[in-house]
């Protein structure tokens, strides 16, 4: 069995040398919006993405060894997805992020929101000393995507028409466009062939789908000090994942639950109870290994198995948050 956590060994300094430079890039001069912004990145996260980045870096520079803009572009990817999540929390009305109070619950909403703009400004600002304008093209894209999904997200909640493929739209926009780009401009910067940027790009995409997939199961039936968040808060906001997608269609009484914009805590423990007796898990569980399957293809396409080896912890370590 493969030893999930064992990706990490070796980039483990570098992944050190990340956190404390995140720190050091904020430098915001108004005390209120560094400490905002000093108080998510304090308290870590699971750096899987960086990690994506640091590992792909490794594999396909010429030399095998990780750039200074490799470092700067998986930076720049955590404050981006950082910053997503600020405003994430913001929208969700979220209470809890990474176990400690979210920005908007520490300070208040305004400086969350301000807080989230700085970190997406603070980004642009470190991509374009980059001076790659094709990395700045693909990273860009991403935070129009965020943007975009947030809107649709928005405009879909409480809807119980959603099909499985509008889901995996709008689970692209939400995770999968950043892991994606980020695989891509990586590639971009190893100086790879335009079809393998391509094709790493897609390997990205896949891996951030099933990301988001198992995310959102946990969602359902995950614990709180695991996920760092508080459970069932998609079924509360009326945000219609895979898990009740699928359990819609054994079970419809759920569609009164779901239609319900005021949920009391006895409707949110109905409705987990009976998509936990449907087979919804396991349809969603299948799902995100269909598109880790596509995304492990892909790298088979590019990378000799003694060098995709980590790469092939981390989908494993995707899989296995669910169990």
């Amino acid at each position: 069995m493969l030893q999930t956590k064992s990706f990490f060994l070796p980039i483990k300094k570098e992944i050190i040398q990340l956190n404390s430079n995140l720190e050091k890039m904020i430098g915001a001069k108004n005390p209120v919006l560094y400490a905002a912004s000093k108080h998510l990145f304090s308290y870590g996260g699971k750096r899987i993405r960086p990690s994506i980045i640091l590992l792909l870096a490794q594999i396909t520079s010429p030399d095998k060894k990780i750039k200074r803009q490799h470092h700067r572009l998986a930076e720049i990817t955590e404050i981006i997805h950082t910053a997503s999540l600020v405003h994430d929390d913001v929208i969700d009305n979220c209470e809890i992020r990474r176990g400690i109070d979210t920005v908007h619950n520490t300070f208040n909403t305004k400086i969350a929101v301000l807080a989230g703009d700085f970190l997406f400004a603070q980004s642009s600002w470190y991509l374009a000393n980059l001076n790659n304008l094709e990395v700045v093209k693909t990273i860009s894209k991403v935070i129009i995507d965020f943007a975009e999904g947030e809107v649709r997200q928005g405009s879909m909640n409480f809807n119980s028409t959603i099909s499985i493929e509008e889901y995996i739209e709008k689970s692209f926009y939400k995770t999968g466009t950043l892991i994606a780009c980020s695989c891509k401009a990586t590639a971009i910067l190893s100086h790879c062939k335009i079809h393998e940027q391509n094709n790493f790009y897609i390997y990205g995409k896949h891996l951030g789908l099933a990301f988001q997939i198992i995310d959102d199961i946990l969602d359902i039936v995950g614990d709180n000090q695991v996920t760092g968040k508080p459970s069932s808060s998609d079924l509360k906001n009326g945000n219609l994942t895979a898990p009740l997608i699928f359990a819609l269609e054994e079970k419809p009484e759920l569609y009164k639950v779901i239609r319900k914009e005021n949920h009391k805590n006895e409707d949110i423990n109905k409705a987990i109870d009976i998509i936990k007796r449907t087979k919804g898990i396991q349809k969603s569980k299948d799902l995100a290994e269909e598109h880790i399957q596509i995304a492990i293809s892909m790298l088979n396409k590019q990378i000799k198995y003694n060098d995709k080896r980590n790469l092939m912890l981390v989908s494993d370590y995707i899989l296995r948050r669910f169990q």
